[in-house]
């Protein structure tokens, strides 16, 4: 089973940003921890701040993967393009938000791109990540 992480814009971040938001971690440390706890899984990882780029690597990854797990970080509230991205792919794309959007600012409330992704997982922290891991093994 191949599954792409897309991490989008600040997630590289994570461990200096916020960390009582987002917690202490670098993504990659995580990224460890999860390629320890799914050993059978390919976990391919790319994290791009330009939304370009991120549209491409969807359009890269969208047609040979088994599951890609995106964070679009802040473009998930405000990019049509990443929307239409996951629409035209065939590979199914879980949304994931480290943080509970629900319980942030309000202009978080609303994800353009949760429509056309197969489910979401939003405010359990890096455990988001092995939850669609898991959801993709399961499927």
């Amino acid at each position: 089973m191949k599954i792409a992480i897309i991490n989008g814009p600040n997630l590289n971040l994570l461990g200096k940003r916020e960390p009582e938001v987002y917690g202490s971690l670098t993504f990659e440390q995580y990224l460890e921890t999860l390629r320890a706890q799914f050993p059978d899984v390919q976990i391919d990882y790319f994290q791009n701040n330009v939304e370009g780029e991120i549209v491409n690597h969807l359009h890269s990854v969208g047609f040979s993967y088994d599951g890609i797990l995106l964070n679009a970080g802040a473009y998930t509230h405000t990019s049509v393009a990443i929307r239409d991205a996951i629409a035209g792919i065939k590979t199914p794309v879980v949304e994931i938000h480290i943080s509970n959007i629900y319980a942030r600012e309000e202009f978080r409330h609303t994800s353009l791109t949760a429509a056309k992704a197969v489910g979401v997982i939003c405010g359990l922290g890096m455990k988001g990540y092995a939850l669609g891991v898991g959801f993709f093994l399961e499927k």
